[in-house]
């Protein structure tokens, strides 16, 4: 830690500040009355004692002055950014900083009475050695290049810089680590061989011509295009042009070169046909300039062409076969494309014959659709004329029976009126029930006022309490906001399904679940019944087939996919699914 020297006095102050602690100690001890003159005597030692603290306090305050520029040194020494050695006469290291360590990886305390020597790479030693002993002899150039073992790493490329001490006891050593500075020298140079190497091996032709017009350097495909010019490289570029093309084709050739030169602006033509002038013959080529600098700072052009002469003859060969061979390419296309309209027309011939068959046999299926209909519509009317006949039409007689009694017996008693008035009630209450029950079969009210969901959950606990078939209904909230259309067949489908279960599947749990599938609405009933097979034409029961085929129907009228799975003595799972609008999922059981 650096240390803080205390403020300048002047010799006055000196005095005061001695003055001031001769005067405190004076205070502090008692001094012994003197045998002689002791006035005097005193006066002469606080003289003598004020002088002293001066002179103490001067030594003090140059001694913290000396150690402040001591720690500055040390400071520049140790944290310089190059590598400083101090060397004795036979090569050991006297001093050296912490970048001088660190160019060598070693800790600096090993590295002071270490033969520098021991550093170098074995390879430059000698000559190390040698440089080492002129300097000492005072005969040596001022710096030399070596390398330094880094432990651990690649040998550092160093540039060492030697200056004697006047006693000529040692040497100081300035070592700049230059390793970064080489590599990048070699990739340089690597990188100068390497673009030489392209140029000389690129398939096409590049020349450069320089700030004062000259041809300056060419790949061997451009020497190539002037091979009727004796040493083209360093002549006037100009010249060269004008040997090789007509006047007005070498001035143009030559305006461009120029103005690329001076404004940077870089030129090419797709386009260059023309008669040479030293060979008589015409040659097509591709070219263009680009302004670039030179490594002296000079600005030149670089040319890139390519000779197409080649490719534009093979390219009118190959228009010539294309010409020759367009009336027999036409001529098989026209083949193959009546062949095509051939084979189009017999798979629409097969196609319509399949159409005709399969709308045959769609006839046929909805002419026995439709006298199926009209037979279970029949078959429904005399069930209801009899329902209505049954059981309506005699409890009507049987009220018209009682209230005609009750005409009569106006004089029995109040409590045989009351019997019979309650039994009539009963008989009322009964055909109330039962037309309720009609309507509900024909069409439930509470689908129309309650929605789907109360409509289904009333549907199923009648059929649990007729049946004794347990049925779990699970629902998602969002149903309700589907078209009326949609409800109702959701509705009657699960009727029918239910009808079913009830007449052929001997199961005993029935679970329905409508849920929605992003953009579509699905239900499924499931049951745990014997099952059939969904895949026999003519299945023994006609009635459960008929209801498949309404159920079917009505999820195709509202443009629903209906599927059914089941297998003997499988469970049974009907599955409709609709697109319907995205509705918000929430479960109701």
């Amino acid at each position: 830690m650096p240390i803080k020297p205390k403020p300048h006095l002047t010799p006055a102050g000196l005095r005061r500040l001695a003055e001031k602690d001769s005067a405190s100690r004076r205070l502090k001890t008692p001094v012994p009355r003197p045998q002689i003159d002791p006035q005097r005597l005193l006066h002469e030692l606080e003289v003598h004692q004020i002088e002293l603290e001066m002179q103490n306090a001067e030594l003090r305050l140059a001694r913290d002055e000396a150690d402040l520029v001591r720690e500055q040194y040390a400071d520049l020494y140790d944290f310089a950014p190059v590598g400083y050695f101090t060397l004795r006469a036979d090569g050991t290291i006297h001093m050296v900083n912490l970048a001088g360590a660190a160019l060598v990886g070693m800790v600096r305390s090993r590295l002071v009475g270490r033969s520098f020597e021991r550093l170098v790479s074995p390879a430059r030693r000698p000559a190390f050695n040698t440089f080492l002993e002129q300097v000492f002899a005072r005969n040596a150039a001022p710096s030399i290049e070596s390398e330094l073992i880094h432990q651990g790493h690649p040998d550092r490329c160093v540039t060492i810089n030697v200056q004697l001490s006047p006693d000529g006891q040692e040497c100081n050593m300035n070592v700049t680590d230059i390793s970064e500075r080489k590599l990048t020298e070699d990739i340089l140079r690597r990188n100068e061989a390497l673009f030489s190497a392209l140029i000389g091996q690129v398939p096409i032709g590049v020349y450069v011509v320089d700030a004062g017009f000259h041809l300056q350097q060419a790949n061997p495909l451009a020497l190539r295009a002037f091979g009727n010019i004796d040493h083209p490289i360093g002549r006037d570029f100009a010249e060269i042009v004008r040997f090789l093309w007509p006047k007005r084709v070498a001035e143009d050739t030559l305006t461009h070169f120029r103005h690329t030169l001076k404004t940077g602006e870089p030129y090419r033509t797709p386009d260059f046909t023309h008669r040479r002038r030293d060979i008589g013959v015409t040659e097509f080529y591709e070219w263009q300039i680009e302004r670039i600098t030179l490594p002296p700072g000079d600005f030149g052009v670089v040319c890139f062409f390519n000779d197409i002469t080649a490719r534009i003859q093979a390219e009118k060969a190959q228009r010539d076969i294309e010409v020759m061979t367009a009336s027999n390419l036409k001529l098989k296309q026209e083949i193959v494309r009546r062949q095509a309209v051939e084979e189009a027309l017999n798979q629409t011939r097969a196609e319509e014959t399949r159409l005709l068959h399969q709308s045959r046999q769609q006839g046929l299926r909805l002419r026995d659709l439709s006298h199926q209909i009209l037979n279970v519509q029949e078959a429904e009317r005399k069930r209801i004329s009899r329902e209505l006949h049954d059981v309506i039409t005699q409890t009507l007689v049987g009220i018209n029976v009682h209230v005609s009694a009750l005409a009569l017996e106006t004089n029995d008693e109040l409590g045989s009126i009351q019997k019979r008035f309650t039994s009539t009630l009963r008989m009322v209450e009964k055909s109330v029930k039962t037309i309720h029950q009609f309507a509900q079969e024909l069409r439930p009210t509470s689908l129309d006022d309650l929605g789907l969901i109360p409509a289904l959950q009333t549907r199923l606990r009648t059929f649990m309490e007729e049946t004794g078939i347990r049925v779990s209904l699970k629902a998602f909230a969002g149903i309700e906001n589907a078209p009326e259309i949609v409800r109702t067949a959701f509705y009657r489908i699960a009727q029918e399904a239910l009808a079913n279960v009830a007449k052929h599947a001997n199961a005993s749990a029935v679970e329905i679940l409508i849920q929605s599938l992003g953009d579509s609405i699905s239900m499924e009933i499931s049951d745990n019944g014997q099952g059939f097979d969904v895949h026999n034409d003519q299945p023994s029961k006609e009635k459960s087939h008929l209801g498949l085929i309404g159920m079917r129907e009505r999820a195709e009228m509202i443009g629903g996919d209906f599927s059914v799975a089941s297998a003997p003595g499988a469970p049974t799972t009907i599955r409709i699914v609709v697109k319907a609008p995205r509705t918000r999922k929430k479960s109701v059981k």
